[in-house]
């Protein structure tokens, strides 16, 4: 066993030397007994005994649903338990704190809920039914804070709380997501001050050298968990430590912190999940998972790290009708040890990156997706390299307008092209993320980014209540078909043992047309064969039986549509409309039936006419 002392000492040691380790040890270490006295219960549980297969998070903005007279975390909450009722668990709530700008992300005052929003009673209604997580916003503070503003009057321990330095400073090396400069000057009671800013002017970096500041980012990660966060987002981590003449990206301090984190959230609260948010090339972002300790059956660093890979693959499937992108780089994904997973996303509040697919699509195959990106009305945010050039850092589209053009809709197939790019995600091993915009197929929201200026608000158009519900209640809505057969994905994979996110995964590579892939269950019990058409034309799928993979004589039945399939003696063909997906469970050869929990639910549904007939044979 690690004594948890003595490694968040070495840890600390790391960082600050050891002159000054057992001082701030001792200082750390009151604060966590303290905690602990005050929140016992938040001991119990470990997180790798925590996900499973039941374990989908929403990702939206407190504000994201307006009604009169009532704060939006209320009208979130009734979102929440009348649309989507019991099928999503879990609830990323976008920063809800005060803010200056970027939607939530320069933080004011990291321990108030926004008033226009609510209070921190809303926030923990919210918490009775649904896993949360809430950022901590790590890298940096608002200019408005009052932190910064202290640092402004010159008052002490804040003048040391944020990076100054010679406005000469050589930071060519430093890597960085935006194209503004990396310095900005302040007038301060001591002088005009050039203070490191790496996301804007209104987002002051934080001095992790100072150890008061980590001290005080230790006190904010204590009292989110004290609020109810069963999630931490470690939000832009991987800019935390800064070193002139270096990158200043994942410095070997920075992965300290992380470690930190992780140990004093085993000590206090072991239950909570760290997740680190970092939109790099794919191997600098798993390195967040940290070193896999044996005797501990864990990593020590965070839980989960976001997929970002994932979106643009996918998008540069569907656009190119071919999966051999996305099956390569599936095939090398690590099989990760207990404890670990990938956090599985299309969409989310930020647009999509590319830097994670360097390296894994051809510079003219990211260009493809930007020029696609620009012809659907969207848009491209640029950052500064080392060398003072610019390129491409993220496209600001919806998931929807970045998959089908909006100029020239056709429902039926968009809607269909859109699913079956959910289906890939929620197909492969790790936690769904679903973004807000994605349940309703939202188009781009060109009045947001004419109101702000700002093109990441294309993907972050707030709804009026009445009126969403409005639109709801309307059966030929787009809102309506692409919520219904996305919540029926969701109800129906939360219901698999095989989507466990420690199930084994098998990636087949024998048909760039269909993006195919076997899940099993931890147990061994199930096993579910994904095929996902990613083209526009209909195409049959041929597959190979092998005994040890797939039994080589079974019956299957897609556990969407009810379709049952034959397997040929050691072959298993099946018939695949465009963009049509399939989940394959081998039927029960004692009772010839397959095992569908939601059974009597698909029966409901088909009926209804919501979804499409299927036929009875593949």
């Amino acid at each position: 066993m690690i004594d948890s002392r003595k490694n968040i000492q070495d840890l600390i040691a790391f960082l600050y030397g050891d002159e000054q380790k057992n001082e701030l040890t001792e200082r750390l270490w009151q604060r966590l007994e303290a905690f602990m006295r005050d929140y016992p219960h938040a001991r119990s549980g470990a997180s790798q005994e925590q996900l499973s297969e039941k374990d989908v998070i929403l990702i939206t903005y407190a504000d994201q649903f307006h009604e009169l007279q009532r704060p939006p975390l209320q009208t979130l909450q009734t979102f929440l338990q009348e649309i989507l009722g019991d099928t999503i668990n879990g609830v990323h709530i976008l920063p809800f704190y005060p803010y200056s700008s970027d939607d939530g992300f320069s933080v004011i005052d990291y321990r108030q809920v926004a008033p226009e929003l609510g209070t921190w009673q809303d926030v923990s209604r919210l918490g009775e039914n649904f896993r949360l997580m809430f950022d901590i916003v790590a890298n940096h503070t608002s200019a408005r804070s009052e932190w910064f503003q202290k640092f402004i009057a010159g008052e002490e321990p804040y003048t040391g709380y944020f990076p100054v330095l010679d406005q000469d400073t050589d930071l060519s090396k430093t890597v960085r997501p935006r194209a503004t400069p990396v310095l900005t000057p302040f007038e301060t009671a001591n002088g005009l001050r050039h203070v490191w800013t790496t996301f804007s002017a209104d987002q002051i970096d934080l001095d992790y050298s100072n150890p008061l500041v980590l001290l005080e980012m230790i006190d904010v990660l204590l009292f989110y968990v004290a609020q109810g966060a069963c999630i931490i987002r470690l939000d832009a981590i991987a800019f935390l430590w800064k070193i002139p003449g270096t990158s200043c990206l994942h410095l070997p301090q920075t992965h300290a912190i992380v470690k930190l984190f992780r140990a004093i959230l085993d000590v206090v609260a072991p239950s909570v999940i760290l997740i680190t948010e970092t939109n790099v090339p794919h191997q600098e972002n798993i390195s967040y998972f940290g070193n896999y300790l044996p005797d501990l059956k864990r990593s020590d660093e965070a839980q989960m790290v976001y997929q970002f890979p994932l979106a643009p693959l996918i998008l540069h499937t569907f656009l190119t009708g071919d999966a051999s992108r996305l099956t390569d780089w599936a095939m090398g994904l690590p099989e990760l040890s207990p404890g670990m997973t990938f956090f599985n996303f299309t969409a989310s509040h930020d647009g999509i990156g590319l830097r994670p697919v360097e390296g894994l699509l051809l510079v003219d195959e990211i260009e493809a997706l930007i020029q696609t990106t620009l012809a659907h009305s969207g848009k491209v945010s640029y950052r500064s390299k080392p060398d003072g050039s610019h390129s491409a850092y993220e496209m600001n589209i919806t998931w929807y307008d970045a998959l089908n053009d909006p100029a020239v809709p056709e429902p039926a197939t968009d809607i269909s092209r859109f699913l079956a790019s959910q289906f890939i995600m929620l197909s492969l091993a790790g936690v769904p993320g679903i973004y807000i915009h994605s349940l309703f197929g939202s188009s781009n929201c060109q009045v947001c980014t004419g109101e702000t200026g700002q093109a990441r608000s294309l993907n972050r158009e707030k709804f009026d209540f009445p009126a969403l519900k409005f639109r709801l209640a309307q059966p030929d809505s787009r809102d309506v078909k692409v919520l219904a057969a996305f919540l029926r994905l969701i109800k129906t994979r939360i219901r698999q043992a095989a989507f466990h996110p420690s199930g084994a995964q098998v990636v087949l590579a024998n048909d760039p047309a269909v993006f195919s892939l076997l899940r099993r269950s931890p147990d061994g019990k199930q096993t579910v064969l994904c095929l996902a058409n990613v083209t526009s034309t209909t195409h049959r799928f041929r597959l190979d039986l092998q005994p040890g993979l797939l039994d080589i004589n079974s019956i299957w039945r897609d556990l969407l549509s009810g379709q049952t399939c034959f397997a040929t003696p050691n072959r298993l063909e099946i018939g695949l409309e465009p963009y049509q997906t399939f989940w394959l469970s081998i039927v029960d050869p004692g009772s010839h039936k397959t095992i569908l929990p939601h059974t009597k639910e698909y029966l409901h549904e088909r009926s209804s006419g919501l979804y499409p007939t299927a036929q009875d044979r593949c």
